[in-house]
């Protein structure tokens, strides 16, 4: 890893019969291996799953039971696509359910898979930290970068947005190195990203719904800003203690 402009990123993305990394099976597979400069290769494939594709899953990727027919299985697809993969820094958004589910599916298969000890960089992370776009999705940064719409939601077209939303999203850092030590540490959020209380910033949040979030198995990035919600209310507001006469009855 060196300076960022000058560095090789694998960009990939998964579309899947569902969200359940262990019982779900990966549908198409999509990559790109760019730098800063532009795109140097890429590589796609529609996978026959040998299932059926649940319809909440169609309506999301537009791809059916149809599409998939005579497309190759996981098994004699992923070989390749981890040889494209490499050794290189893996960028995704949300990348940690693609890893996770490629990870999965290659233990299913006996196909061997690396991709558990691949240095990656999530973009959705990324948008935390940079903390201007109202939203943290993939659309939504790409609405606030202006970026150019690439079509239907699908591996290859959020791939290429995804290069362009990384490419604004790590410009402030210099070198790959510091990016990656950077998110190595938790990151503040503004808002609450889920639940009931979705969108409402953490100090409106009643103090029993974070209680029990914060014991909750969610990411680092939303514990860490739960929990120093609790600690600043535990701590409470000299200013308004000392307002009120009754604060230590």
């Amino acid at each position: 890893m060196g300076l960022i402009h000058k560095d090789t990123f694998i960009c990939l993305d998964c579309e899947a019969t569902g969200l359940d990394t262990e019982n779900d099976a990966i549908i198409e597979l999509a990559a790109v291996k760019f730098t800063y400069d532009g795109v140097l290769d890429k590589t796609e494939t529609l996978i026959n799953p040998e299932r059926p594709i649940p319809d909440e899953s169609q309506k999301i990727h537009n791809i059916s039971d149809a599409m998939v027919l005579g497309k190759p299985t996981i098994k004699e697809a992923l070989p390749n696509f981890l040889e494209f993969v490499g050794d290189h820094l893996i960028v995704g958004h949300g990348i940690i359910f693609d890893l996770l589910i490629i990870h999965a599916e290659a233990k299913k298969a006996c196909v061997p898979c690396k991709l558990s000890t691949t240095h990656f960089i999530d973009t959705l992370r990324l948008a935390r930290l940079y903390g201007e776009s109202p939203s943290n999705s993939l659309q939504k940064l790409r609405e606030h970068f202006n970026i150019p719409m690439q079509g239907a939601h699908r591996a290859m077209n959020d791939v290429v947005v995804n290069i362009d939303v990384f490419k604004y999203l790590s410009r402030s850092f210099k070198t790959t190195e510091d990016l990656i030590n950077r998110l190595k540490k938790p990151i503040a959020m503004k808002a609450m990203p889920l639940g009931k209380h979705k969108g409402r910033p953490f100090n409106e949040i009643p103090i029993e719904y974070l209680l029990w979030a914060g014991r909750q198995d969610f990411d680092q990035d939303l514990l860490f800003s739960i929990r120093s919600e609790l600690k600043k209310r535990k701590k409470g507001n000299p200013f308004n203690q000392a307002a009120n006469p009754f604060a230590e009855l």
